[in-house]
């Protein structure tokens, strides 16, 4: 039997997209939500769209839903990360907020709006926590909040089952995200038999079998890895490109100074350490040669 990856935009809209008691399932394993606020029942909202970010076309998709006690909620699964992205997904979150605004609703009216992304990538390197939870507090009164937009990110990749305090079906639903992966022959049997305890789980994972996918869906699915291996290298190069932009933008009074003080080309590329060609570069584009 193989398995597709649900982190897959494919996968993701096929079990969280179509499947309510599902999804319901992993909210309320995966948000910050007490007892008394677990989510019941759950029905969808159409995708918005948002801003683009630059490079990245096809690494992010969302489910949108709204739940029986009003609240809002956005899930993410995000391929790639750049620092743009929490700003997309403030933007995101604080657009359903006001939406909810009308002629008919006062402000107290209003109800929370939970964003939830799952990033594939580490972008937190400081923290050894792959869970990410932020609010508004009071600086001072940790206590206190306010109410209406709660965002969590969560860092697959640094998911380790071992050694973590985190309830059961949170647990499991991490196994689930990070472990059943692109193009998978087989599934360790006792991840299989905890899976298959839950049985929302047990239904996710009857999902991700390549057998129900059409030979269609199945194309979609390779150029859905095809496009993200695409954005990636097209952020690598940007990425490369800007710290070499930084590398040498920090270097130019040296080597526009150097030259006011009749150093050579060599001399110059020498003491800044880039090449001869950035030096002549710099000095042409300042009107120096």
């Amino acid at each position: 039997m193989r398995y597709l990856d649900p982190k897959n935009d494919l996968v993701f809209k096929k079990v969280f997209g179509n499947h309510t008691y599902i999804l319901t399932s992993f909210l309320n394993a995966l948000l910050p939500l007490s007892d008394d606020q677990r989510v019941v029942s759950i029905e969808y909202l159409p995708a918005e769209l948002v801003p683009d970010i630059p490079i990245i076309k096809n690494s992010i998709v969302d489910v949108r839903c709204v739940d029986n006690f009003g609240r809002y909620f956005i899930v993410e699964m995000q391929m790639l990360w750049t620092d743009s992205f929490k700003s997309r997904v403030l933007f995101n979150a604080s657009k359903a907020y006001v939406r909810q605004l009308d002629k008919s609703i006062e402000y107290k009216g209003l109800k929370p709006v939970y964003a939830l992304s799952l990033i594939n990538e580490i972008f937190d390197s400081e923290s050894d926590s792959f869970y990410h939870h932020y609010k508004l507090v009071h600086t001072e009164d940790k206590s206190k909040t306010i109410d209406g937009l709660q965002l969590v990110f969560v860092e697959i990749p640094k998911f380790k089952q071992k050694n973590i305090s985190e309830k059961k079906l949170t647990v499991l639903w991490m196994r689930y995200m990070s472990e059943i992966e692109n193009g998978q022959e087989m599934i360790d049997e006792v991840l299989l038999k905890e899976l298959q305890s839950v049985p929302e789980i047990a239904d996710a994972l009857e999902l991700t079998k390549e057998s129900g996918y059409t030979k269609a869906e199945l194309e979609a699915y390779d150029k859905y890895w095809d496009s993200i291996r695409t954005e990636k290298t097209l952020i690598a190069d940007a990425e490369a490109k800007g710290e070499l932009k930084g590398k040498i933008e920090g270097k130019i009074e040296v080597i526009l100074n150097g030259f006011e003080n009749n150093l050579s080309t060599p001399v110059l590329a020498t003491i800044t350490k880039i090449s001869e060609q950035d030096v002549i570069r710099i000095l042409q584009d300042n009107k120096k040669m």
